[in-house]
């Protein structure tokens, strides 16, 4: 159970970002809880995991549904995390992960959305996005790669891109982790201090810490501009990992449990009662 009678807040609810919700992440906590404590937060996870293994083999089976989920964040925030701690409920052969790095010769010789298209899930798939469609309007803009004028006009296009989707059956689950300077320092320190994990350490890192202010205005505006009733954000606050993968494992059972998915009939030849020798 929560901590208190707060957290009982359904966190779909809680934690979607409204259409022109005006966000700032600046005045938002990515300490907050929603009144959850660390033990009871992980028990229920717990639960949660178990709840999307079962989900995802029905969906598997039935085959009618294509689910997508993108994972958007600052760097360290914790997407990759997210997707060790959260998607180990999913057999691998029904949730391929795809991650948007620079684009090659051939991507960018179309139209960007183009390779983003070709990775949309299948019919009974859980498709991750680790990085996404949305860095043409984050890294694009914060790094100046093409004018105003060109990233300005890709909020719309996303969002049409995004409704051709979700008419077309797929289920689009958003979430944006957020997460404080300081936890960021935190947490980049922690990766050079790990023999580890120094290798995921990158000077790049510390470069693009330095544009932290530009990326939170990119942020507010992607928030705002594309977050809508039928592929909203949920913006997940991130400084305590266990919160963050609780939060995104309920809201993810949740949405599809709302698909209501079931194992397909068995054969009309298999009979009721078989004995194999």
């Amino acid at each position: 159970m929560p901590c208190d009678d707060t957290a009982m807040t359904d966190l779909r609810d809680a934690l979607r970002v409204k259409p022109r919700a005006d966000i700032r992440l600046g005045h938002r906590d990515p300490g907050d809880t929603s009144g959850w404590a660390k033990d009871a937060a992980m028990e229920q996870m717990a639960k949660e995991l178990d709840r999307l293994a079962e989900l995802q083999d029905r969906l598997w089976a039935e085959a009618k549904h294509p689910v997508l989920v993108v994972l958007q964040g600052i760097d360290a925030a914790g997407k990759d995390g997210t997707i060790k701690k959260v998607m180990t409920a999913f057999n691998p052969q029904g949730s391929p992960v795809t991650a948007f790095k620079v684009p090659s010769a051939e991507e960018l010789a179309h139209d960007f959305l183009w390779r983003v298209h070709k990775a949309v899930p299948r019919k009974g798939e859980i498709g991750i996005f680790n990085r996404s469609h949305y860095e043409e309007v984050l890294v694009v803009r914060v790094h100046q790669l093409v004018p105003k004028s060109v990233w300005s006009k890709r909020y719309d296009l996303i969002n049409a891109f995004e409704r051709h989707l979700v008419e077309t059956g797929t289920t689009v689950v958003k979430f944006f982790l957020f997460i404080d300077k300081d936890e960021q320092r935190a947490r980049f320190q922690a990766r050079y201090d790990d023999p580890a994990k120094r290798w995921k350490f990158s000077m790049g890192d510390l470069s693009e810490r330095k544009l932290w202010d530009d990326y939170q205005a990119a942020f507010d505006d992607m928030l705002d501009k594309t977050s809508t009733d039928i592929a909203p954000w949920y913006l997940i606050p991130a400084n305590h990992k266990w919160f963050r993968d609780l939060a995104v494992s309920t809201i993810l059972a949740d949405t599809i449990d709302d698909l209501k998915p079931e194992y397909p009939p068995v054969a009309a030849d298999v009979p009721k009662d078989l004995v194999i020798d």
